[in-house]
């Protein structure tokens, strides 16, 4: 097994608990508050990763160069504008019709990582991509938060558009994030996704806490006050980190972001086995799906 495969597994289960644990700051701190933690309280342990890899393990750290800078800079704003517009999503009636739209990420990546980077895509990984799309669509369908017909009416709508923006720019960020990791001249992918993460994870915390400070006066007091349900937050949010940034310069980024749809398989076994919840069968269906483009993409990767 190559070893993208399980970092990227491994990342997919993080992110999961991430977003489990910031459901319960919603109560607490703004929607900029709570997404504020998983930078404000990742970036020391980022940087200590980074140490600990030189310490113990006996890296070396990468050189500086203005590309790699503009990366990481254009990779944490992306990143950022996404969750922006992530939320203002919710602001409209009909925003799971735009979230929805927001899964064509994977896509996106595809296409972002072959314009910038020459990341070229086999027949059965788009196919695979293609599948796990749809997989996707058929749980918010099954879970009666859009019908086909919606997704259909609703193309020129401004959810649609937003839906669409929004995974434009998550897939951007991910695509410059790899390229930032790639145009480090000297080190193993270990030592350049760390130091790629460190580096981002500074601008990003930099940038939103301006935001704050001037949008939300008082809220990072909120977001130090309440540190302890925020600190396992940064945990979770720096270990998926991790193994994303690990996982993107080790691998194409659309092949990771597409096996990284394996998070909705966790989440549908949990809810049967631990919840005890029905499943209808278009719901099976799409899980079914989403597990036959993850094979199909483990074969072409």
């Amino acid at each position: 097994m190559d070893l993208w495969i399980p970092i990227t597994i491994s990342a997919a289960f993080f992110q999961n608990l991430r977003s489990a644990l910031q459901k319960h700051l919603k109560s607490k701190l703004s929607t900029g508050g709570a997404s504020y933690v998983r930078f404000f309280y990742a970036w020391p342990f980022a940087l200590f990763y980074c140490w600990a890899l030189t310490e113990f393990w006996h890296y070396s750290y990468p050189s500086f160069n203005i590309l790699f800078l503009t990366y990481c800079l254009l990779g944490g704003v992306s990143q950022i504008i996404f969750t922006f517009l992530l939320v203002h999503l919710f602001s409209f009636r009909n925003f799971a019709v735009g979230t929805t739209y927001t899964k064509t990420e994977v896509v996106q990546v595809a296409i972002f990582g072959f314009v910038l980077l020459g990341d070229e895509v086999s027949v059965a990984a788009l196919f695979a991509i293609a599948l796990s799309l749809c997989g996707v669509v058929a749980l918010s369908i099954a879970q009666g938060t859009v019908t086909f017909r919606n997704l259909l009416s609703s193309l020129g709508e401004k959810t649609t558009l937003i839906g669409l923006l929004s995974g434009a720019f998550l897939g951007l960020s991910v695509v410059f994030f790899r390229a930032g990791a790639l145009s480090l001249d000297e080190g193993d992918f270990v030592i350049r996704a760390a130091f790629t993460l460190a580096v981002s994870l500074v601008i990003q915390t930099i940038i939103m806490g301006f935001y704050l400070r001037i949008r939300e006066p008082g809220e990072i007091t909120s977001v130090i006050r309440n540190w302890p349900s925020s600190l396992a937050v940064g945990v979770a949010a720096v270990l998926a980190s991790i193994c994303w940034f690990t996982a993107f310069t080790m691998q194409n980024a659309a092949y990771v972001r597409a096996l990284g749809q394996i998070e909705l398989v966790f989440t549908f076994i949990a809810s049967v086995m631990f919840f005890r919840e029905r499943s209808t069968p278009l719901e099976i269906g799409g899980i079914l799906l989403i597990i036959a483009a993850i094979l199909i993409l483990l074969r072409a990767g």
